[in-house]
């Protein structure tokens, strides 16, 4: 008898041993991936079907014990949805955790200073992880800058984050502006904001541009913006020839050469550091400025100034074989 049951405390021994080495190999062992993999839970999915994929993607040796091991020794808490990376060699105990306690995978789509809404609108909708439609946005009513968002996200919230983002900056900048501003609104400072984006590329040079049309604005003059005249006829994407005549006399509502005055919109979506600059721009008296042939501009007061500059980029033109 003392024999029998020393065989079955042996047994009992053995099978509890191995039991306690199974779920530690599956629980809180290394996991059979071999290298990092996403598994994208989907809104209002389940454990059960996060263990699924899980197992398709290599995470996981079986669905059943996963679900089995999580229910017996894993908090009581829900999985989040997003897409997850789960770590080469993950246990069931740390892929759990990340599916529960986790921050979903962030992807990051960017609107450069100056895109115009139409490019926005082109580059959400090739975005392959967002989801949805959304309708071209109105101009100048984007923040340009970089955007998280998770695979699956509606492409309308995305937007809606872009264009909060334009109305807090703008409402900021706009309680820091300068009195003697040329922008009698918010919306004004966006139109004006817009063609100083499209005129310089240098940041040093945007408090200048907005000096010269804020000093043609004062003075009733035309602001003559070349972007302007090519807004109407390509809603901001590039016009790849150069401007005819008959669209410098156009009278469209935008063509800044045909009206004086600001245009009726937007011509792009302006960065916050061209927002400033309307608000605040840099005090000069310049009327004109024209390309330096270095990758700047040349400002001037006077029109003989400025024709004298301009004679001087064509003759950079021509020396380097451009004319």
């Amino acid at each position: 008898m003392i024999r029998r049951l020393l065989a079955v405390l042996l047994l009992l021994a053995v099978v509890g041993g191995g039991a306690a080495l199974w779920i530690s190999r599956d629980w809180w062992g290394r996991g059979p991936a071999k290298a990092p993999v996403t598994v994208q839970v989907e809104k209002g999915g389940t454990l059960a079907s996060a263990a699924r994929a899980l197992e398709k993607a290599g995470a996981i040796r079986s669905t059943t014990n996963f679900l089995r091991f999580a229910r017996r020794f894993g908090p009581d808490r829900a999985i989040r949805a997003g897409e997850f990376e789960i770590p080469a060699e993950a246990s069931g105990a740390e892929i759990l955790e990340i599916l529960q306690n986790g921050k979903p995978i962030q992807h990051l789509v960017t609107v450069p200073e100056g895109m115009p809404s139409i490019l926005v609108f082109d580059r959400l909708n090739a975005e392959k992880d967002l989801t949805g439609t959304i309708a071209v946005p109105a101009e100048g009513s984007i923040l340009p800058d970089s955007y998280s968002f998770e695979r699956g996200e509606p492409r309308a919230a995305v937007l809606a984050r872009m264009q909060a983002a334009m109305r807090e900056a703008l409402a900021e900048e706009w309680k820091e502006r300068r009195p003697s501003t040329v922008a009698k609104s918010p919306q004004q400072t966006i139109i004006l904001a817009s063609i100083v984006e499209k005129e310089t590329a240098l940041a040093s040079e945007r408090p200048m541009v907005a000096a010269v049309y804020s000093n043609r604005v004062r003075k009733g003059m035309k602001l003559q913006a070349d972007p302007t005249v090519i807004y109407p006829i390509t809603k901001g994407k590039p016009l790849g020839r150069r401007i005819r005549r008959s669209e410098l006399n156009a009278v469209n509502g935008y063509n800044t050469y045909a009206s004086p005055g600001l245009p009726i919109g937007p011509i792009a979506n302006p960065g916050r550091a061209s927002i400033a600059a309307v608000l605040n721009p840099a005090k000069s008296p310049a009327l004109y400025f024209v390309a330096s042939g270095k990758g700047g501009h040349v400002f001037a007061t006077t029109l003989a100034e400025h024709n004298a500059n301009v004679q001087k980029f064509y003759a950079l033109r021509r020396a380097k074989g451009e004319m």
